[in-house]
């Protein structure tokens, strides 16, 4: 990928985090945490929903060609959440928790999925 795509990417991504993070709380989860990294991964969103914690993985996805956003949390990225998720349970405390996802085409509430207990 060329620098400047490279560049316009994380731009994207970074906004559609924040977009992500707007509608979980507006619908009633606390944001803890933004991009926590490990040696397994990034964890983009960490929320609280009740007494559960919500590890969210976040995908813009404007081209539906190799499958889209659903497709792209493939079962090696489950995995990686999963072990990622497993070492912050380790260090900010054992809880009760889910993996969802936020699914965009483009950075708009009307072209938003939230899957709750994604995987």
């Amino acid at each position: 990928m060329q620098p400047k795509t490279q560049a316009k990417h994380l731009i994207a991504g970074n906004a559609a985090e924040e977009f992500a993070a707007t509608f979980l709380q507006k619908n009633g989860l606390r944001l803890i945490e933004k991009n926590f990294r490990c040696a397994y991964g990034e964890i983009d969103l960490i929320m609280q929903d009740g007494k559960t914690l919500v590890f969210v993985e976040v995908r813009l996805r404007r081209n539906a060609d190799f499958g889209g956003a659903a497709m792209s949390i493939n079962q090696s990225k489950q995995q990686k959440l999963k072990r990622a998720a497993e070492l912050y349970l380790q260090t900010h405390g054992d809880s009760a928790c889910r993996f969802d996802a936020v699914l965009m085409s483009k950075i708009d509430s009307n072209a938003l999925e939230w899957i709750q207990d994604a995987f």
